[in-house]
């Protein structure tokens, strides 16, 4: 039989031990995880870091483009690349399902594995807790993340720098995540590649800032996609968003299907794609060292920031018209990461 995860494995006895060592510490190998302190001792040069955290309980755990391990590493990644910081460390702490099989787990923690060192982070600490059957869905993942933030990037987070005239620009083509996990998970039929778009984004992220473009703000578009991003920006009513729908990238399999299951492309979870506020005399630099990035050649220029509809995001249609984007308004498609 294929072996499982057992109650015994959170016990913190002897297969617990062997589980750490074995699986965490032979994919996360390095000095300060090694040393098994019950806090990581970290040396961290800097007045001002960026922290965050976030909790991964997709369905299915494994997806066309990705798996929860990937998709833990690289959001925490983006989500400190985003505010203009330099990810150095994670945390990496499991809730597992008692019979969970072992391969599985292998298979998961040996992307993180590998999405940590693409993106040039360390896992340094982590904690694993087994339940027992039936008192979680296979697999959940909590990961925190630890980055230097240069003084100068500290206001691209809480975007105070923006006024009408900044362009709009997406990192690339909308919905890819949202659409490749339901599909997926619903085993649709449909004769059509749905790849999950999740990476790692902070190497590309350094790129634009080492170019010295004036960039006045970034997200990553996860869950509520770009349109929620959007509307958070003009809660406050300082100024308006327009964007053209001609000009936004979307896959036509992923525009295919969302009409068929009447999901709209601009509220669909994506986890491989940054909006990017910047100057108009920054927006082409921008746009061109994304495109010189495999994650960015399809990055885009979508509108910009107005004076006008103060609080409003208003789309441009591919038919003339004009029509409000609104906040996403409950849940379009659950546990997407």
């Amino acid at each position: 039989m294929d072996k499982q995860i057992l109650l015994n494995h959170g016990s913190g006895g002897k297969l617990m031990r062997e589980m750490i060592h074995d699986i965490f510490l032979a994919e996360f190998n390095n000095e300060i995880l090694s040393a098994g302190t019950d806090s990581a001792i970290l040396n961290m040069p800097s007045e001002h870091i960026a922290f965050t955290t976030d909790s991964f309980v997709i369905d299915p755990i494994f997806f066309p483009g990705g798996d929860i391990g990937k998709l833990a590493i690289c959001g925490t990644v983006n989500d400190l690349a985003v505010s203009g910081a330099e990810a150095k460390y994670l945390t990496c702490s499991l809730i597992l399902e008692e019979g969970f099989a072992f391969n599985d787990l292998q298979k998961i923690i040996k992307s993180m594995a590998e999405a940590a060192q693409e993106a040039g982070v360390k896992v340094v600490t982590g904690d694993t807790k087994v339940v027992n059957r039936g008192k979680c869905d296979k697999i959940f993942i909590n990961t925190s993340g630890i980055g230097i933030l240069d003084i100068k990037y500290k206001e691209i987070s809480f975007g105070t720098g923006i006024i009408p005239g900044d362009k709009i620009i997406v990192s690339g083509t909308l919905g890819d995540h949202g659409m490749a996990v339901l599909k997926a998970r619903e085993d649709i039929k449909i004769n059509a590649d749905m790849v999950s778009d999740c990476a790692p984004l902070n190497g590309m992220i350094k790129k634009i800032l080492d170019a010295d473009c004036n960039i006045k703000f970034m997200r990553d578009a996860t869950r509520g996609g770009l349109a929620t991003v959007l509307n958070e920006l003009v809660e406050d009513g300082k100024y308006g968003i327009s964007v053209e729908e001609d000009a936004i990238p979307v896959n036509e399999n992923v525009r295919g299907m969302c009409e068929i299951f009447g999901f709209d492309p601009l509220y669909v979870a994506n986890e491989g794609k940054i909006v990017i506020i910047a100057s108009a005399n920054s927006a082409d630099t921008v746009i061109n060292t994304l495109r010189n990035n495999k994650y960015g050649k399809n990055a885009a220029i979508i509108g910009e920031v107005t004076e006008d509809q103060k609080g409003k995001v208003i789309l441009e249609t591919s038919i003339g018209g004009k029509r409000v984007i609104d906040m996403l308004a409950g849940e379009q498609l659950p546990r997407i990461c």
